[in-house]
Formats: C-alpha cells, sequence, structure tokens
C-alpha cells in the first residue's frame, strides 16, 4: 500500500473514531440531562397500563393504535404545564392548590389522587406477582409481599438523586417490548394504517376501551409527581428558595425541562403502541381475545409469541413495577406532605422526614392489603379508573389556571397553543368520564 494509501486510511479512521466519540458524548450529555420527564413518561407504563394497552390489542386488534399518535400533544402539553408549575414555584400542585386556590379544591383534589393512587399500587403490586409467578413458582401472595419489601427498601434507603438514576435504568427495561415486537411476525401494512387512519366502532366495548387508552395515558398521579420532581431538582440546586411562590428559573432550565417532557411522553407512547402491536398481532390474530391481566396476557403470549418473546413481555412487567410502584406511592406522600406542612421530601433520609415516609409504607401497605379487602386487581384498576375520570377534568383545569398564575409562574405563562391543547384535553377528559358514568 503506498504511503498516500496509509495515511487516508489513518485520516479516515480518526475522523471515524471522532465523530462516534462526538455522538457518544452528546448522547451522554442527553442522558445526564433528562429526569423527571423521562421518569414520568415510563411511569405512565405502569403493569396497570400495560393491562390496558394488552386488553386493547388483544379485543381490537391495530383499532386503537391511531389513539397513541393523537393523544401524544395533548399529554406532552399538561405534563408541560405540570412540570413548570413544580419548577417555578418550588412546590408541587397541592401546595399550589393550598396556597392560592378555595380549600374545598384542595381537599377533594388530594383525597381523590390518594385513594387513586392506593388502589393502583394494588392493582400494580398483584399483576406483578401474578405474571412473575409464570416464571417464579411461588405463591402470588409470597410474590406480591418480596415487592412490595423490595420497593420500600429502594424508596427509603435511597435519597433523591440516586432515585432517580435507578428510575431512569429501569425506564430502559421497557425497550423489552420493542424487542419482543421485533421477534414476531407482524403486518406492517395494517400497522401503519390504523396508526394514521383512525378507526371508530361505536359500540359500547371499543368505546370503553378507547377511554381507557385515553384515561391510563393522561392519569392524573403523573401530573402530581412530575410537579413535584421538577421542585425537588430545583431545591437540590437552590435549597434557600421560597416555597410555593413564584421565583424566576433560567430560559435554558425552562428548555431542558421541555424538552425532557417531550422525550419522556414519546417514550412512554412509544412503548405503549408497540405493546398494542405485540397483543395484537399475536392475541388478536390467534383469537386469543378474552384476557384481563397481565398474567392472562403472559400465558397467552407463551406459545404464540415463542420463549423469547414471552420473558421479555415478563422483564418489561418487572421493571415497569419496580418503576411505577414507588413513583405511585412517593406521589401519594408529597400530596399528603404538602396538604399538612410536613415538609417531606425523597431527599431527606428517614429520621428528617418520618411523616412522608410513614405515608409511602402505608400507601404500598394498604395497596397490599386490597385482596384481602374482597377487592381483586381488576377491581382495583376499575376504582383507579373511577376516581381518575371523575378528578381528570378538574385537575386539568387547575394546572391550566395555574400555568398562566402570575402568583405562581411569573411571566412565564403557558404558550397560546399550550393552553388550546390544555383546553382540549379537558373537554376530551370530560366528555369521555360523562360517556363512562352516564352512557
Amino acid at each position: 500500500m503506498s504511503d498516500s494509501s496509509t495515511f487516508s486510511a489513518l485520516v479516515l479512521r480518526c475522523l471515524c473514531y471522532n465523530s462516534i466519540n462526538s455522538m457518544l458524548t452528546k448522547v451522554r450529555r442527553l442522558w445526564k440531562s433528562l429526569g423527571p420527564g423521562l421518569v414520568t413518561g415510563a411511569t405512565d407504563d405502569d403493569p396497570a397500563g400495560i393491562t390496558a394497552y394488552s386488553i386493547a390489542g388483544a379485543r381490537l386488534g391495530n383499532s386503537l393504535l391511531w389513539v397513541l399518535l393523537f393523544i401524544l400533544p395533548f399529554m406532552i402539553a399538561v405534563q408541560e404545564m405540570s412540570a413548570r408549575i413544580g419548577s417555578l414555584s418550588g412546590c408541587g400542585l397541592t401546595g399550589n392548590i393550598k396556597a392560592h386556590y378555595p380549600k374545598w379544591l384542595l381537599l377533594i383534589a388530594a383525597s381523590m389522587i390518594v385513594l387513586a393512587n392506593t388502589f393502583n399500587i394494588g392493582a400494580n403490586i398483584y399483576g406483578m406477582a401474578g405474571a412473575l409467578n409464570l416464571v417464579f413458582p411461588v405463591p402470588i401472595q409470597l410474590l406480591a409481599v418480596l415487592i412490595s419489601v423490595a420497593v420500600l427498601i429502594l424508596t427509603v434507603k435511597l435519597r433523591y438523586r440516586q432515585l432517580v438514576s435507578v428510575f431512569k435504568w429501569l425506564a430502559l427495561s421497557l425497550f423489552a417490548y420493542l424487542i419482543a415486537f421485533f421477534m414476531i411476525d407482524a403486518n406492517w401494512s395494517d400497522i401503519i394504517k390504523h396508526t394514521l387512519v383512525p378507526t371508530i366502532a361505536w359500540n359500547r366495548e371499543f368505546l370503553l376501551i378507547l377511554f381507557a387508552i385515553v384515561g391510563t395515558t393522561i392519569s392524573p398521579y403523573l401530573y402530581f409527581w412530575q410537579a413535584s420532581e421538577e421542585a425537588e431538582d430545583i431545591r437540590e440546586h437552590r435549597p434557600r428558595i421560597r416555597i410555593c411562590k413564584f421565583r424566576s428559573v433560567s430560559k435554558g432550565k425552562l428548555e431542558k425541562i421541555n424538552l425532557d417532557t417531550k422525550l419522556g411522553m414519546l417514550f412512554s407512547n412509544l412503548i405503549s403502541f408497540f405493546i398494542v402491536a405485540l397483543t395484537a398481532s399475536t392475541l388478536f390474530s390467534a383469537g386469543t381475545g378474552s384476557i384481563e391481566s397481565l398474567r392472562d396476557a403472559a400465558m397467552a403470549l407463551h406459545p404464540l409469541a415463542g420463549e423469547y418473546a414471552y420473558l421479555l413481555f415478563t422483564i418489561g412487567i418487572i421493571g415497569s413495577g419496580m418503576l411505577a410502584i414507588p413513583v405511585l406511592a412517593g406521589s401519594a406522600a408529597y400530596v399528603l406532605s404538602e396538604l399538612f406542612d410536613w415538609g417531606g421530601s425523597l431527599d431527606k433520609p428517614f429520621g428528617e422526614a418520618e411523616e412522608f415516609y410513614i405515608a409511602i409504607v402505608a400507601a404500598i401497605g394498604i395497596g397490599l392489603l386490597i385482596p384481602f379487602l374482597g377487592i381483586s386487581p381488576v377491581q382495583a384498576l376499575f376504582y383507579t379508573g373511577v376516581l381518575n375520570g371523575l378528578i381528570s377534568p378538574l385537575l386539568i383545569f387547575l394546572i391550566i389556571h395555574m400555568s398562566n398564575n402570575p402568583a405562581i409562574v411569573g411571566e412565564n405563562i403557558s404558550r397560546p397553543h399550550v393552553n388550546y391543547l390544555g383546553y382540549a384535553s379537558f373537554a376530551i377528559m370530560l366528555v369521555g368520564s360523562i360517556f363512562v358514568f352516564i352512557g
């Protein structure tokens, strides 16, 4: 080889190395900048949500894929408002409602979100335990206890920044559904068609499942969690910040929050999309649509999708549950902490925030006891849906008002298009709730 050829090869190799190194550096910076938005988005695909998406795919095939694309901008708008409220005020939604709105609104919002989260925790614990029982032949009740203990140790022992790091890595476990989908034969033309062309069947089952998808995607506990975590993030860097009062935040910080939120919600709906497509391509195609739980879905997938796809589905359940249960319990604890002025925080050790951590223990403990109270995991999911349906329109309206309240966000009021999307979200949830409860 000539000297010129050798030199050219070395230059090309250096250029390739520098390009790859530069790309990896950008990826690392992006990963480091992600936080509450990514975690909130991943939490939306909790075992209860996965159940709803699996039922939708198994019973209706690809018919509802368009909903996940349609709902994305509304989801981003509401979460972006919640994030900015937490960041600019230094406290969560409950604290802001308490500081700026009537007491009756505070009591309604706080009581219903705590109740809904508790039911959701129970549904998630037993949904996770039922799926794990297919891999580990241990009694479901014992698995539920072990899951609860593991979650409590994780939540109580680790501080805020450590928890965020763990939650971010757990979020990656949800890619198991994407991998599982690409291990099966799928009808891509049908998937693309139903993603881009809305399909609506005017019968009660279809409309109920459609609203279940919307309700589990735009879920109230996500508003509270992200607002509280954005406030934690601000307080971590500015410990003397005034709580529940406007404090300016740099434009660059707000842009990072918006990017984090957009990527988190996009990630959430991407995973939801592949869960629906996976169960549609296997269970619906095989005529196995009568599933009621994650255990049913996993059992039905085993012979249809193969051993590896079945195991990946189960891994996704484990990861999502370990992420969602502490978020649900933590969200309820933040609500109670701001309601009763406990000053609780995930960044404080147990001895400095006893009431806050006791609330987390109580939420998980009550969730664990739900089947012994005569309420099945499926019923717990139903009650969660009822409570979320009742409170979602009110909360979305409140969030829109708070995100345009100068006492909370200063001059950083929501942009007009975000407000329009917020009001559209309010209308969608209101109409859906009326249909479910009256129709």
